[in-house]
């Protein structure tokens, strides 16, 4: 468990800020985007779920992702280096994938197909999962990235967790949508 009795450390006043692992990396290191970005994600759920309470069903697999994304992003702030730990580092596994994909075929088979692109927005709910989709579809293109570099190991199941992430949040927002009966429908060159 984590243990936090004094919030400011003075440690990081010179830019940098230490891995759960041990080793300090500058503020904007790659590894350090990915799991600010992941946080950034779980903030933007937070605010969707001030609008999902009267969808308790929703509002509970948002609770557990937001849960994942502190997994996912203790996961991307123990790099794994090959070395012995006295400590097994929290990972992201696959029955939390698996999990992911069982709630997005759940909410998506209660929606009418697309026939176009949706414009993010319609209900306040739907407007902030739209947010939080696109906050983690930049946390994926991060991580990706992250994972291309020698020595910067970024586990599958993490990789594959925040790509169907994105995915529920798209059909979420849809549910919230009143099951897409409010969704607001791209027409290509409305405008000329």
């Amino acid at each position: 468990m984590v243990k936090l009795n004094k919030i400011y450390t003075r440690t990081g006043d010179d830019g940098t800020t230490a891995l759960v692992t041990g080793p300090r990396r500058l503020k904007h290191d790659l590894r350090v985007d990915a799991y600010g970005t992941i946080d950034e994600t779980n903030s933007a759920i937070g605010i969707a779920r001030l609008h999902t309470a009267e969808m308790p069903e929703l509002d509970a697999m948002l609770m557990r992702i937001q849960n994942d994304l502190f997994d996912l992003g203790a996961d991307l702030a123990a790099p794994e280096t090959g070395e012995v730990l006295s400590y097994e580092p929290l990972r992201v596994i696959e029955a939390q994938v698996d999990r992911i994909e069982k709630e997005i075929d759940q909410l998506n088979a209660e929606l009418d197909p697309l026939k176009s692109f949706i414009l993010p927005g319609g209900t306040p709910a739907a407007a902030y999962l739209h947010l939080a989709r696109t906050t983690s579809r930049r946390a994926e293109r991060i991580m990706v990235e992250l994972s291309r570099f020698d020595g910067e190991e970024v586990g599958e199941p993490a990789l594959k967790y925040v790509n169907r992430l994105s995915d529920f949040l798209f059909v979420a927002a849809r549910h919230a949508n009143d099951g897409g009966k409010a969704d607001i429908l791209w027409v290509p060159g409305k405008n000329r």
